[in-house]
């Protein structure tokens, strides 16, 4: 596994044989799976557990507890820190995990879509996961592309084809692709493209959409190919009967996924606010801890030995500037409760009930499409409704595109349609 993934680390090219996948799989390229969870089974408890102590106030309880567990300067049990810091960081993984499970739900949903590929000179229905690079597609009028595809042939004239972009660069306008002429000749006839053994080289996956360059080798000749032959995943097939494509990146090398980046653990600028007020109340339990440890040395230098004949040195104390030293601690344990730490349980459970205000919003209901507002992560939902300034670079931004005709003169005639006035009466 080393190996591979620094093989993948040093791709400079790609190459593709069509129709061969005993060729390509030396490559070891990646299939079509994909993934945008954070975690599976085996790493949601150490990688959760790492990202809930990033938060000080968690890191401070766990550095409390360690304290307890020493007797010398514990004077409180140390069950009473471990009970509500495992409640909490219980209450944190039961959000986090439900968050992950629809995020695992999206994307099996995904990876299980059906696309038509040609396998053994067939036809065969293919779960979206299985496809392979250097296999060919057939795709139809308003389907999704499962992968990023070298267009082959389609039902237009000279091998063009009509795609929409949305989910790529939120534009709804159609773009125009077109197949080589060598390969558009292929058509839809299933032995011609069964046998079809063109060689893709091309660049290592990346993140530029707009870019793409390669060669396509076939029939003892060297076919230059563009951006404008590429099909990527994600986008939609319109206006086009069907058309055929061979995958060249395919799961996580698409440029899609290459552009989605590594789910993160997401601050808030409450988050980061709890933060910092939990410094500054650490830091006045420190100087509290420190004035009380000073005062309990002057103590012990000035009073407490006209008492050691009963009240005797604990273990490790020596004099009474070692006696001051285990007592910072033993106050930094008893005043432990100046740190809220049922702060953070609140707030994720504020969080949690106005997921479910959003969901359930009538305001926010599109009953067009009957679809209701939908949190997909709880961590974020204070972060919304905090825009100041709408930069739009087009009125279709604005209006959904939506047109309706109002009037126009044709060789001096007017024609109208149905004209509403601004409180909508006709």
């Amino acid at each position: 596994s080393m190996f591979c993934s620094k093989k993948k680390l040093l791709e400079v090219e790609r190459v593709v044989k069509a129709n061969d996948r005993g060729y390509n799989e030396k490559f070891q390229y990646a299939d079509n799976r994909i993934h945008t969870s954070k975690y599976n089974i085996l790493t949601f408890l150490p990688v959760n557990l790492f990202e809930q102590f990033q938060r000080v106030a968690n890191a401070y309880f766990l550095f409390l507890l360690i304290l307890q567990l020493i007797p010398e300067i514990s004077s409180l049990n140390w069950f009473t820190t471990i009970v509500p810091l495992v409640l909490v960081i219980t209450i944190t993984a039961v959000k986090d995990a439900t968050d992950d499970y629809f995020r695992h739900k999206s994307d099996n949903q995904v990876n299980n879509r059906h696309s038509e590929v040609l396998i053994n000179s067939k036809l065969q229905k293919e779960k979206w996961m299985n496809v392979k690079v250097g296999d060919i597609i057939k795709l139809e009028n308003n389907q999704f592309v499962a992968a990023d595809l070298l267009l082959l042939s389609s039902s237009e004239p000279h091998g063009l084809c009509y795609i929409e972009t949305a989910e790529l660069d939120g534009e709804t306008n159609l773009k125009v692709r077109h197949a080589l002429p060598v390969t558009s000749e292929l058509g839809e006839d299933i032995s011609r493209l069964a046998s079809f053994d063109g060689i893709v080289v091309c660049e290592a996956p990346n993140n530029k959409l707009d870019k793409f360059m390669g060669v396509l080798s076939w029939k003892d000749s060297k076919h230059s190919l563009s951006n404008q032959k590429i099909i990527l995943r994600g986008c939609i097939l319109r206006n086009t009967s069907w058309c055929f494509g061979m995958v060249i990146f395919a799961g996580p090398d698409t440029k899609l996924m290459q552009n989605s980046g590594k789910t993160k653990f997401k601050r808030t600028n409450i988050d980061r606010l709890m933060n910092t007020l939990v410094l500054w109340i650490f830091g006045f339990l420190g100087c509290l801890g420190i004035i009380l440890a000073i005062g309990n040395s002057i103590w012990e230098k000035e009073v407490g030995g006209q008492f050691r004949t009963f009240l005797f040195w604990h273990e490790g104390e020596k004099n009474s500037v070692s006696s001051g030293f285990l007592a910072f601690w033993s106050y930094v344990i008893i005043l432990n409760t100046v740190i809220p730490i049922s702060l953070y349980v609140s707030v994720e459970v504020i969080r949690l009930g106005h997921s479910y205000f959003i969901n359930w919003d009538q305001k926010m209901y599109y009953s067009g499409k009957a679809t209701p507002a939908e949190a997909r992560t709880t961590t974020l939902n204070e972060e919304l409704g905090q825009i100041e300034y709408i930069f739009s670079d087009k009125t279709g931004t604005l209006t959904q595109n939506i047109m309706s005709f109002k009037k126009c003169s044709i060789n001096g005639r007017i024609y109208a349609g149905e004209v509403q006035d601004d409180m909508g009466h006709k």
